[in-house]
């Protein structure tokens, strides 16, 4: 399958600028699974994604979107599969391409992570997210879905935005380290707090993790873990419309969809979202 249906014309290797990685990857999920489902239902719906982006009032998909193989994941343990992902995402990047990552739970950010840091020394992470996931361990592991944050932050300087849903220790993480993070109300009340925020960061160079469940689930149900008090459609296209005009957007993934039987708008969501956010991009 090949993100948005198009024609090879705007879909090879050597024409394109943007590669879509698809990551399924799932052995850290503790609540609901399905999560390893989630970049093939992405591609799929994406097929249905109008080309046109009325917003944008452009033909986005004409910049050359690229599709590989999705990546060979399963049996490999959570840190056998962040070396897997930083490899293929280092391809991209030393290419000269935009790579987007669909994931997959979100442990997968940390390998993409990894290989922006090294095309971009001064790197900054936007983590939109329900949850802080900043515990340093999780059921004996750093490589759980509950530490992402934690292990990014190892990486490269990590803004929280979105957040509603901590544990004592993320808080104090957060209290004791001076990390910032927005939480859902005050996104919601207040964005332009986060924009100000955006535009004093001391870099020209971010990166984009964003977990799905930073929706709200009345729009995005199909989460592992979703948590009331989301961001709805449009205070999300703001946000990310607002870090792409402001900053250089250097990569992104979008993870933790878990696709539901009969349910397709959280798959058509999350696929909308990949195709404007590509868009706010190479405005």
């Amino acid at each position: 399958m090949n993100f948005c249906d198009i024609d090879q014309e705007f879909s090879s290797w050597e024409d394109s600028k943007a590669v879509v990685l698809r990551a399924p990857y799932e052995a850290t999920t503790t609540y609901r699974a399905g999560t390893i489902n989630g970049p093939r239902a992405i591609v799929k719906a994406s097929s249905q994604v109008e080309l046109y982006d009325e917003e944008l009032k452009k033909e986005t998909y004409r910049i050359g979107i690229n599709n590989p193989d999705e990546l060979k994941l399963e049996g490999l343990s959570p840190e056998g599969m962040v070396t897997a992902v930083e490899t293929a995402a280092g391809q991209v990047f030393d290419a000269g391409k935009f790579p987007i990552l669909l994931g997959g739970e979100h442990t997968v950010s940390i390998g993409m992570v990894g290989a922006a840091k090294k095309s971009y020394s001064d790197l900054v992470v936007l983590q939109f997210d329900a949850h802080a996931d900043l515990r340093n361990t999780y059921q004996e592991s750093r490589f759980s879905h509950a530490c992402v944050a934690r292990r990014l932050i190892e990486l490269a300087p990590v803004v929280g935005i979105g957040i509603r849903n901590l544990s004592k220790e993320g808080a104090e993480f957060i209290e004791q380290s001076g990390m910032k993070v927005f939480f859902a109300p005050e996104v919601l009340k207040n964005p332009g707090q986060i924009k100000k925020a955006i535009s004093k960061l001391k870099t020209d160079n971010i990166y984009l993790t964003i977990d799905l469940d930073v929706m709200d689930p009345s729009i995005m149900p199909a989460v592992g873990t979703p948590e009331p008090g989301g961001l709805g459609w449009y205070e999300m296209c703001d946000l990310v419309s607002f870090a792409a005009s402001s900053k250089k957007i250097v990569g992104f993934d979008v993870v933790e969809l878990c696709p539901l039987q009969n349910e397709i708008r959280s798959d058509f969501l999350a696929a909308r979202l990949i195709y404007r956010l590509l868009g706010y991009v190479f405005k």
